[in-house]
Formats: structure tokens, C-alpha cells, sequence
């Protein structure tokens, strides 16, 4: 996996985990969607990386 796309997967992760915290906390169930969706898409991102790797070795 490449660092800079590794590290722009656990960012969008991170990122999203803050937010839909921040959303639970103060109630406002957007901003929960919205941090969930920014963590699911590092997830994937983490994974088609994983992939690439597998393949080529």
C-alpha cells in the first residue's frame, strides 16, 4: 500500500470517527451519517490499497 494513500485512508477513518462522535454528543444525526460514511469510505480505500498489494506480489 502506498504510504500516501494509506495514510489518506486512516485520516478519512479518523476523521469520520470524530465527527460521528461529535454528531452522538450533540444530537444531530447528520453529522453522525456523515462520519460514518467518511469511515466506511477510508475503509475502502484501505482495502482496494490491501488488494493492489496482494496482487502484486
Amino acid at each position: 500500500m502506498s504510504a500516501g494513500e494509506k495514510a489518506k485512508a486512516k485520516t478519512e477513518q479518523a476523521e469520520g470517527k470524530a465527527k460521528e462522535t461529535v454528531g452522538r454528543v450533540v444530537g444531530n444525526e447528520r453529522m453522525v451519517a456523515e462520519g460514518q460514511a467518511a469511515q466506511a469510505k477510508g475503509d475502502a480505500r484501505e482495502a482496494k490499497e490491501k488488494t493492489k498489494d496482494a496482487f502484486r506480489h
